[in-house]
């Protein structure tokens, strides 16, 4: 589908900068940016949903788990 949009100058440099060092079009990055932006969001909206049920009723854990959970930030995994 075309479409115009309108944006910033600035951004809409970067973009094209961007675009010619991904070797991909105009319209593909686009296209590709708003797929991330909608992904994030759907994700974000998950966390959220989670977080809220959560935040009322807090997950019970079996002893021997939490105490396995906590063994493993005592390691430096980064």
């Amino acid at each position: 589908m075309k479409t115009a949009v309108s944006m910033p100058d600035e951004l809409f440099e970067r973009a094209e900068v961007e675009a010619r060092r991904l070797r991909v079009s105009r319209s593909e990055l686009y296209a590709i940016a708003i797929e991330e932006f909608l992904k994030a969001r759907r994700d974000s909206a998950v966390t959220e949903r989670l977080n809220e049920v959560y935040s009322r009723t807090p997950a019970k854990v079996e002893r021997a788990l939490e105490r396995a959970q906590f063994k493993t930030l005592d390691k430096d995994v980064w």
